[in-house]
């Protein structure tokens, strides 16, 4: 096999006085080559070989009916043939080395087949079997064994029921599949299998290049597929189907290369409902878990994230033709106010503009649709000019000429038999005349996805329209694509995230909340004028000190939601008061805090840092006060962050309506709120090894250029290295 693209020149050879560390990296680099080298011989084969009974066969099959040009062998020891090409005996018979293997037989031989490809040179294997990591302790030693005996091949499984490229016409699948060939396309990338076999029967017009599905992933798993299919340049965009991308590393890494291509990811991610597994003593942990923090490693990444299986494929038919938009602003054509009505509150509740017609565009479409049609975006053309295919062609041609980043056309076409299409090609063939002529991006969108016919859907594709189905998913679908034209050149600015460092042994310690204030103003936070006090007398002295109104709080490293234990009592105005509220905390904490009521707030924030085990350290940002798990405004950033991605992430909260003056009251501190949160963010870098989980709730917005205040903290830590 030619040495793969991406690892273009050979190793260097080594002089007898290599050093031996050199001489390990060197070897470490040959592996990781022959590996991907592996990956993709069994991705995109020249040769294959099956092993066992009738899913065997059926690969065979199926190679044939979509058409594999290269050497097929079949190896069973009870069939004298598989699909007409005669069976060889042993895998000692093969006269050379396959590129790829489907295996299905029971686990041990299946071991044993693995060891000898692997020693002949055989580029990789689909394994069938189940009874590896899946069952226990057992299997898990036999899976260790799997990967011993596998060396530098490629895997698929095991559990598995494997690919088919319909670029290269090889189907290593025991089942039926819904594919067919062609030249270039998306790829489509699953754990269950099941699911796959329902990716491939769409009937979307979705064109799949490849279909694999990933079974155990025992060793190669999301991030090494992707990087594979990211070395052929015939796949266009690739979706995934997922409950985890496992090695999250690699998966960034895989991430970063797709968008320096231009390669759009779109990822389906199941388990988002289920709840944290680990008690947590601040509001942070009970806010975010692994679906937070994957959504901030897709947006960090750019890898668009889809809610349904249909999202997924509508996806995916656009990013094939249009690998991202230049904007978001967008123009609807239809024959129907219904039609224009329905889209125009898609788009308003997703948040996309949808600008008026310029003034030559304006004079341009009167002069085709006249003084019976009013001209505003969304356009309803009515239906004075349908069935008439140059002024239809007129119509589109004048709107899609306009200064919009997208142009959709409503188009529901009749499937039945027998009915009286009038019309129906006069706007397909104007469509495609305006689109082509005017060079826009352009979509035509049935309101039902059954309301787009096969035939419609090759007619557009082929003419580089994309046919979405659903107004609600092509909505969407304009959407996501606008947003990875922003993101993907994010991604391409920004550095690595924070690894997933483990945190220093020994038991985390929580500080109380004097000292954890004490640790953020070094950092450079505001925090409240106050005094620690032990004593009744100590803290009036301190509040008539301070001046009224004060806050009297229990001070204590058990205390962690001191207002639910009712270790708070807020705007005291006099001394009595204040000796009230510390008779009423006796018992809680050996020590009170007494500091300045902060007051004029214009919105309480919470900053908080959660670690995921996968991903590491993240710092979240949301709504504060009681707020806070109240109605869930919160969002995450991972780490480091840019003072562009704070505002991003303030501007996606609910609470940013108040933080910018919401009906005729002032407006907060923004730039204080970014200082702090990038004060923050700085500190959870400073101790990623340290820092268990931290909040500051609330972190009080003061009105303009009066500041911000952090009026209580928790922090958990290890003792420093």
């Amino acid at each position: 096999m030619p040495v793969l693209s991406g690892f273009g020149r050979a190793p260097a050879k080594f002089s007898g006085t290599s050093s031996p560390a050199r001489c390990y990296a060197h070897s470490a680099v040959r592996g990781l080559q022959r590996m991907a080298q592996g990956l993709d011989r069994l991705l995109r084969p020249r040769s294959i070989a099956v092993i066992g009974g009738r899913e065997a066969e059926k690969c065979v099959v199926e190679c044939l009916r979509i058409g594999f040009p290269g050497k097929i062998y079949p190896i069973s020891k009870s069939r004298p043939s598989m699909a007409g090409i005669p069976c060889l005996a042993s895998l000692d018979d093969l006269p050379e080395a396959p590129d790829a293997t489907f295996i299905a037989i029971p686990a041990e031989p299946t071991i044993e087949a693995v060891r000898q490809l692997s020693a002949m040179g055989a580029g990789g294997v689909v394994l069938y079997a189940s009874g590896f990591a899946e069952t226990g302790a057992v299997g898990l030693d036999r899976q260790k064994r799997l990967l011993e005996a596998a060396g530098t091949m490629g895997m698929l499984g095991p559990n598995c029921y494997g690919t088919v490229n319909y670029l290269e016409g090889v189907a290593l699948w025991p089942d039926d599949h819904g594919g067919h060939r062609l030249d270039r396309g998306v790829a489509l990338v699953s754990q269950s299998g099941n699911v796959a076999i329902s990716l491939s029967m769409q009937e979307r017009g979705v064109p799949v290049a490849q279909l694999a599905a990933l079974g155990n992933q025992a060793k190669d798993g999301v991030p090494q597929i992707l990087q594979s299919l990211l070395r052929d340049d015939r796949i266009t965009a690739i979706g995934l189907f997922v409950e985890s991308v496992g090695d999250i590393p690699g998966f960034c890494e895989a991430a970063r290369e797709a968008a320096r291509k231009g390669i759009p990811i779109v990822v389906l991610k199941t388990g988002n409902s289920e709840a944290a597994a680990r008690v947590a003593l601040s509001h942070t942990s009970s806010m975010t878990g692994s679906s937070a923090a994957f959504k901030a490693l897709c947006d960090r990444l750019a890898v668009v994230r889809a809610e349904t299986l249909a999202q997924l494929l509508e996806y995916l038919k656009l990013f094939h033709l249009f690998p991202g938009l230049p904007g978001d602003r967008l123009m609807t054509m239809s024959c129907s106010g219904g039609e224009a009505g329905i889209m125009a509150d898609i788009a308003h509740e997703i948040g996309l503009p949808m600008p008026a017609f310029s003034p030559s565009a304006q004079e341009g479409l009167n002069a085709v649709l006249g003084d019976k049609v009013a001209i505003d975006n969304p356009l309803d053309y009515h239906t004075y000019i349908w069935g008439n295919q140059a002024s239809m062609t007129a119509c589109f041609s004048a709107a899609l000429a306009d200064d919009f980043d997208v142009g959709i056309l409503a188009l529901d076409t009749p499937i039945r038999e027998g009915l009286d299409l009038f019309g129906w090609k006069e706007a397909e063939a104007a469509i495609i005349a305006a689109a082509q002529a005017t060079g826009r991006p352009t979509i035509v969108a049935s309101s039902l996805s059954e309301n787009m016919p096969r035939r419609l859907q090759q007619s557009f594709l082929a003419a580089g329209i994309v046919p979405l189905q659903g107004f609600d998913d092509a909505l969407k679908a304009v959407k996501a694509a606008a947003w990875y034209g922003r993101a993907r050149q994010r991604s391409l600015e920004q550095g690595p995230v924070l690894s997933a460092t483990q945190v220093n042994t020994g038991p985390a310690r929580m500080l109380d909340e004097w000292r954890a204030k004490k640790v953020l103003s070094a950092q450079g936070l505001s925090v409240p004028q106050g005094v620690l006090v032990a004593s009744e007398t100590e803290a009036v002295a301190a509040a008539e000190a301070l001046g009224y109104p004060v806050v009297v709080k229990a001070c204590s490293v058990t205390l962690a939601h001191k207002t639910e234990a009712g270790g708070v009592a807020l705007n005291l105005i006099d001394g009595q008061a204040v000796s009230d509220a510390v008779t009423r905390m006796d018992g809680l904490a050996p020590h009170f805090i007494v500091e300045k009521m902060a007051q004029n707030a214009v919105c309480e924030i919470i900053l908080g840092m959660t670690r995921d085990p996968q991903i590491g350290p993240m710092l979240m940002i949301g709504a504060g006060g009681i707020l806070a798990e109240l109605i869930g405004d919160a969002t995450v950033l991972l780490l480091p962050a840019t003072q562009a991605d704070v505002e991003r992430a303030l501007d996606r909260l609910l609470v940013a309506k108040l933080l910018a003056g919401f009906r005729g009251r002032p407006a907060g501190d923004r730039q204080a709120l970014i200082d702090a949160i990038m004060a923050v963010a700085g500190f959870i870098e400073q101790n990623k090894d340290r820092l268990v989980e931290m909040d500051i709730n609330p972190l009080i917005v003061l009105p303009q250029g009066q500041g911000v205040v952090a009026v209580d903290a928790v922090i958990r830590w290890t003792d420093a290295s």
